[in-house]
C-alpha cells in the first residue's frame, strides 16, 4: 500500500467510446433532497446524461455503478457543459443546466420514494430551453448585477459573443473586442465582472454594468469603424498579460477566502487580486490538465488541487506542495463532494469516461502481531547451524565470480567501408578551389542485428573542415538476423587542410530484455579513415622550400610510387625518388628519397601542411615492411626539432583568441552606447514639448555602423580562428610524431605525450584563460 496513491472509494466506467472534457462534470444536491449530500452529474459528448449517488456499501459489489446510478438519459445533442444552480424564477430549488452546441436546457430532477426493493425512482423534467443561433463554447452563471435569490446564465459562442439569459428570457448579447478564439470564462461575484483569456494571451475583466450599457451586438463590427447604434464601445476594465494560453479560470467563493483569481496556464499557475495585481505565480515542471481551489486553511492562503498528464493529483497551499497522490488516469476535471459516509471526497473524471471518487492517505491497518510461544534456545543446535552456514559462505566465496560477465557477442555488428575510388560526380558543397575540383568519397555503413533491436539512431562525427552529406540517420526496428545499411559522402568543406582524416560512426539502440521490455539503452562505435586523396592531388616536385624534415630508416630505399600508387599516376618521376602533393587549399608538400642513403626528406613552404604527408608516409612504411616480413624495421628522426615553427603556430592562434576577446568587449561597449542613445531619443520623442535632437540621430547612425563593422570583423576573426586551430592541431600532432621518432618511444609513451600536449578536438573559451589586460 503506497502512502502517495489516491485511495479508491468508489469508481465507475461510463459507456464505451464516449468522450468527456472539462465541463462535463459537476456536483451538487441536484434532486433537492435537503440532506446536503451531493450527487455527481456527468454529461458526455455523445449526449448521455448520468447522475450518481455513490455509497460506501457498494464499494466491492459487482453492481456498484448500477446501484449508485440514479438517472441515465440519452439526449439528442452532445453535452458541452453541465452546471447546478438556481435557474428558475420564483423558486429556491436547484436545477440542472445542460449546455448543447446550439441549445441550453434547464431541467428539474425529482425523486419518488419506492415501495419495493428496487428503491427510489428519479425523473428528469424539462423546465425551459433556449435555442441559440450560434455554436457555443462554454458558459458561466451567478447573481449578475447583484441580484439575490436566483442565478443568471452567460453563454460564450465560438465567434466571441457573450449571450446573457435571466431565467427563461434573453437579456442581451455583446461581442468581445479583438476576438479570435474562445477561452475559459468565469464570473466574479465580488466585483460583478466576467473574466476570460483572449487570443492575445492576456486575462481580461469586463464589468456586468459595462457590458449592459455597451453597443448592442447584432453582428461583429470592425473596431476601427464608427458604431451604427447607440451605446459605448466595449473595452475591458483591466487586463493582465499571461504570455501563454490559459486552460482554466477559477474564482473561489468559500468562506475566509482571500479576494483571489486563479489562472491555470500551460506552464504556470497565476493568482491575482480582484484589481489585477498579482499575488504569486508558480512555474510548473509538468503539463497540467485541471485544477480546483477548494479551501482556505489559514488566513491569506488557499489550498488547491492540481492534476497533470503524469496521472498525479497534487495539493498546493499557494506555491508550496503539500501532498501528491497517484491516480489511475489523467484527470480532465476534478471536484470535491460530500457524501453520507464521508466528506471531502475527490471526484475526478478522465477523457475516456473513468469516474473515480477517492481520498488521500492510507487505510487503517487492523493487523496485530500474533503471540509466539516462548521457549529456551538450544545453543548446541544454534552453534551447529552457524558452522554449517559459515561453510556454505566460504565455498560460495571461493567459486563465485563477482565481476559482471561481458557478453561474448554484441547485439549489433557495425561495419564501415570506405570506397576505394572517388565519387563521380562529386557531392562536395564547394565544387572547386582555385580551379581544382573538390572530390568526395562514399562511406557505406552496414548494421546487422543478432537480436531484436529498437529505437536505433546512427550518428556520424568528423572533424572540420571535412564534412559529410548527412550526419544523422534513424534506423528502422530490426529483427533477429536482419541487417540494414546507410551511405553518405565525405568531402573537404573549407579552404584550409584538415588535421585528421578519421571519423566515428556511433549507433545508439535499445535491446529489450525480460526485466525491461522497453529495452536497455546501448551504444556501439566504429572508426573509419578517409583517403589522403580528399585533401590533395599529384603535382610536380618543388626544389626550394622553407621547412624540411628528414626521416631515417634501417632498410633500403623504397619506391615512393609503390607506397602512394594513387598519386603515382600523374607523377613525372619514373624512378620513384620524388613525389609531390598539392593540397587543394594549401601549399605543396614534396617527398624526396635518397638514392644512396636510407633517408627521406619531406619539405614544404608551410610547416603545418607537412603533418598529413608525414603521417601517411610513416604508416605506409610500417604496412609495406610488414607485408615483406621485415621484423626489425626501425624509423627515426635525428633532429633538430622544429620548435620555432611550432611556436609561431601557437602565437598565431593565441593572437586570434586575444582579438576575439577584444572584439567581444568592443561590441559590448558599442551595444551599451547604442541602447543609451535609443533611450535618449525615445524620451525626446515622447516629450509633449518638442526639443531639438542635438545630433542624437547622427550619433545613432554612426554607432549602428560601428556595431555592424565590429560584428563583421568578429565573424572574420572567428573564421580565421577556426583555421588557426586546425593548423595548430596539425602542428601539435607533427611535433608529437617527431618526438616519438627522435626518442624511439613506444605507443603507450606516445599516447601519454599526446595527452600532455593536448591536441584538442574543438576550441572552446573554457579551456584557456582570458588574456590579462595591461594596466596603466
Amino acid at each position: 500500500m503506497s502512502l502517495f496513491k489516491a485511495r479508491d472509494w468508489w469508481s465507475a466506467t461510463l459507456g464505451e467510446g464516449e468522450e468527456f472534457d472539462q465541463g462535463c462534470l459537476c456536483v451538487g444536491d441536484v434532486d433537492n433532497s435537503g440532506t446536503g449530500h451531493d450527487k455527481v452529474v456527468v454529461g458526455s459528448y455523445m449526449g448521455m446524461l448520468r447522475i450518481f449517488s455513490p455509497h460506501a456499501d457498494t464499494k466491492t459489489s459487482e453492481g456498484a455503478p448500477a446501484e449508485a446510478l440514479l438517472l441515465e438519459v440519452q439526449l439528442q445533442n452532445a453535452i458541452v457543459q453541465v452546471e447546478v444552480g438556481k435557474f428558475v424564477s420564483c423558486s429556491d430549488l436547484l436545477h440542472l443546466a445542460v449546455l448543447h452546441p446550439r441549445k441550453c436546457s434547464i431541467f428539474s430532477v425529482s425523486g419518488t420514494a419506492g415501495n419495493v426493493e428496487h428503491g427510489d425512482q428519479y425523473q428528469l423534467k424539462l423546465v425551459y430551453e433556449h435555442n441559440l443561433k450560434r455554436t457555443v463554447c462554454n458558459m458561466t452563471y451567478g447573481p449578475f448585477g447583484g441580484v439575490t435569490g436566483h442565478h443568471s446564465l452567460c453563454i460564450q459562442s465560438m465567434d466571441g459573443m457573450l449571450m446573457f439569459f435571466e431565467q427563461d428570457s434573453y437579456t442581451f448579447g455583446r461581442f468581445l473586442p479583438g476576438f479570435l478564439l474562445p477561452g475559459p470564462l468565469v464570473y466574479n461575484p465580488r466585483t460583478d465582472s466576467f473574466l476570460t483569456v483572449s487570443s492575445a494571451r492576456q486575462l481580461e475583466s469586463y464589468k456586468y454594468e459595462t457590458l449592459a450599457v455597451a453597443a448592442e451586438a447584432e453582428s461583429r463590427q470592425d473596431p476601427d469603424l464608427p458604431l451604427k447604434t447607440g451605446g459605448k464601445r466595449l473595452a475591458p476594465d483591466w487586463t493582465f498579460v499571461l504570455g501563454e494560453q490559459a486552460l482554466d479560470l477559477c474564482v473561489p467563493s468559500f468562506s475566509h477566502a482571500t479576494s483571489s483569481i486563479f489562472v491555470l496556464g500551460e506552464r504556470n499557475l497565476y493568482c491575482l487580486r480582484d484589481n489585477s495585481h498579482i499575488r504569486f505565480m508558480k512555474k510548473l515542471e509538468f503539463n497540467p490538465s485541471c485544477f480546483l481551489p477548494f479551501a482556505s486553511v489559514t488566513d491569506g492562503t488557499t489550498n488547491l488541487l492540481l492534476g497533470n498528464h503524469t496521472n498525479m493529483l497534487l495539493v498546493y497551499q499557494d506555491v508550496t506542495l503539500k501532498w501528491a497522490a497517484q491516480l489511475p488516469f489523467t484527470p480532465v476535471s476534478v471536484r470535491l463532494a460530500n457524501f453520507p459516509e464521508i466528506k471531502g471526497v475527490v471526484v475526478s473524471l478522465s477523457s475516456d469516461g473513468h469516474l473515480l471518487c477517492s481520498y488521500m492517505g492510507t487505510d487503517p491497518s487492523f493487523f496485530s502481531t500474533p503471540k509466539v510461544d516462548a521457549r529456551e534456545a538450544d545453543y548446541e543446535q544454534v552453534d551447529a547451524e552457524m558452522k554449517k552456514l559459515q561453510r556454505f559462505i566460504r565455498e560460495a566465496s571461493r567459486t563465485q565470480d563477482f565481476l559482471p560477465k561481458v557478453d561474448a557477442e554484441e547485439d549489433l555488428t557495425l561495419t564501415v567501408t570506405v570506397s576505394s575510388s572517388m565519387d563521380s560526380p562529386s557531392n562536395a558543397l564547394i565544387q572547386d578551389i582555385d580551379g581544382v575540383s573538390v572530390p568526395s568519397v562514399t562511406v557505406q555503413v552496414k548494421v546487422k542485428a543478432r537480436c531484436v533491436v529498437q529505437s536505433s539512431k546512427l550518428t556520424v562525427a568528423i572533424q572540420p573542415p571535412l564534412a559529410v552529406t548527412q550526419d544523422q540517420f534513424v534506423l528502422q526496428p530490426m529483427a533477429v538476423g536482419s541487417s540494414t545499411g546507410v551511405a553518405f559522402s565525405a568531402f573537404l568543406n573549407g579552404r584550409y587542410p584538415a588535421a585528421d582524416l578519421t571519423g566515428d560512426v556511433t549507433v545508439s539502440y535499445s535491446s529489450p530484455t525480460e526485466l525491461n521490455p522497453k529495452g536497455v539503452p546501448r551504444v556501439l562505435q566504429a572508426r573509419f579513415c578517409l583517403p589522403l586523396a580528399l585533401l590533395c592531388v599529384p603535382s610536380s616536385p618543388a626544389k626550394t622550400t622553407k621547412f624540411k624534415i628528414t626521416v631515417d630508416t634501417n632498410q633500403p630505399p623504397v619506391d615512393l610510387n609503390t607506397l602512394f600508387p594513387e598519386f603515382a599516376v600523374k607523377s613525372e618521376d619514373k624512378d620513384g625518388n620524388s613525389l609531390a602533393f598539392q593540397f587543394l587549399s594549401g601549399d605543396k608538400v614534396t617527398v624526396l628519397a635518397s638514392r644512396t642513403s636510407q633517408r627521406y626528406r619531406i619539405q614544404s613552404d608551410r610547416f603545418e601542411d607537412m603533418w598529413m604527408v608525414v603521417k601517411e608516409l610513416v604508416q605506409r612504411f610500417d604496412q609495406h615492411f610488414l607485408k615483406l616480413g621485415v621484423k626489425d624495421f626501425k624509423k627515426s628522426f635525428s633532429g633538430p626539432l622544429p620548435l620555432q615553427e611550432y611556436f609561431l603556430s601557437v602565437d598565431n592562434h593565441f593572437q586570434l583568441r586575444v582579438s576575439a576577446q577584444q572584439y567581444q568587449d568592443l561590441l559590448s561597449e558599442r551595444a551599451v552606447q547604442f541602447r543609451a542613445i535609443q533611450r535618449r531619443l525615445l524620451t525626446r520623442f515622447k516629450d509633449k514639448t518638442p526639443a531639438p535632437l542635438q545630433n542624437l540621430d547622427t550619433l545613432l547612425d554612426a554607432t549602428y555602423s560601428q556595431v555592424m563593422a565590429l560584428a563583421e570583423a568578429a565573424e572574420q576573426n572567428r573564421a580565421l580562428l577556426e583555421e588557426a586551430f586546425v593548423r595548430l592541431r596539425g602542428a601539435t600532432h607533427l611535433l608529437v610524431l617527431l618526438l616519438s621518432l627522435w626518442q624511439n618511444l613506444t605507443a603507450e609513451q606516445t599516447s601519454i605525450l599526446e595527452a600532455t600536449l593536448l591536441p584538442l578536438l574543438q576550441d572552446t573559451p573554457q579551456l584557456t584563460k582570458e588574456p590579462k589586460k595591461k594596466r596603466g
